[in-house]
């Protein structure tokens, strides 16, 4: 479905990124990798996905707080691959804390990677898309761009812009052949939620297993984590034809979080 085509996937050198990252690869699209981690891992990575799905893989350790860093992945995915069809933004870190104990660098930084960034390459990436008139942006957001939690402030204000900013976007480019759309997954089972798993088991003296299912109960009417994979597959719903006149939207991949 997408042999020629070529994609950026930010923060994809694991979890939700590199889920996605693959799916795109498994139907034929060239990816431009992005993330930190061991150097040795993510070239493993790397020469893996290009031998699994016969693609081209490219890795580029832009630092997604960096404005210009970010723009730069956007002209240096094009000169490598000669184009840019898709751009998923899904780099984004977390902190938790009362607002008035929130350390204000923690705000600063988590709206420059979970926002920030998707402004700059969206930016970046829109001329060449417009251009060729086909490009999809994805912009994973979270229930969090939806709904709110306690102790969440910078990330829930960064993923509701996030979802604020899809909708610009989408009328921008409404009839041009580029769509603009947001993905706003509930829990999934990854580095930054074993995280949270870890830190209610210390703090409430239980176990992880319990911890894991207290943590579902209390947003998750489905009690089961949605995985990569799948949000692989919905991102890549979003760049098929059925989805040519989704635009501007929000889809939510959450077990019933914000139903209810």
């Amino acid at each position: 479905m997408l042999n020629d085509k070529v994609a950026i996937v930010t923060g994809s050198t694991s979890g939700i990124g590199l889920g996605i990252a693959k799916e795109l690869a498994r139907l034929g699209a060239d990816i431009m990798l992005n993330g930190f981690g061991d150097a040795g891992e993510i070239e493993t990575i790397r020469k893996d996905m290009e031998r699994e799905y016969s693609v081209r893989v490219g890795y580029d350790g832009a630092d997604m707080s960096k404005g210009d860093a970010v723009r730069g992945l956007i002209e240096t995915t094009i000169e490598k691959f000669g184009r840019l069809d898709i751009l998923v933004n899904n780099a984004g870190i977390q902190f938790t804390a009362p607002i008035e104990e929130f350390p204000p660098a923690k705000w600063h930084a988590i709206l420059d990677i979970n926002l920030s960034a998707a402004f700059h390459g969206i930016a970046a990436a829109l001329p060449q898309m417009k251009e060729q008139r086909w490009g999809r942006i994805v912009n994973i957001a979270s229930a969090h761009g939806l709904v709110a939690s306690t102790h969440k402030a910078a990330y829930v204000a960064a993923k509701h812009g996030l979802v604020g900013l899809t909708k610009v976007v989408g009328l921008e480019t409404a009839g041009s052949g580029v769509t603009c759309n947001a993905v706003c997954p509930g829990w999934v089972r990854t580095p930054l939620v074993e995280k949270q798993i870890s830190d209610i088991a210390a703090q409430r003296g239980i176990s992880q297993q319990q911890a894991t299912a207290e943590l579902l109960a209390e947003k998750q009417p489905s009690l089961n984590f949605a995985s990569p994979a799948q949000l692989g597959g919905t991102v890549a719903f979003l760049c098929s034809a059925a989805a040519d006149q989704i635009t501007g939207t929000a889809i939510s991949v959450d077990g019933g979080w914000t139903a209810q």
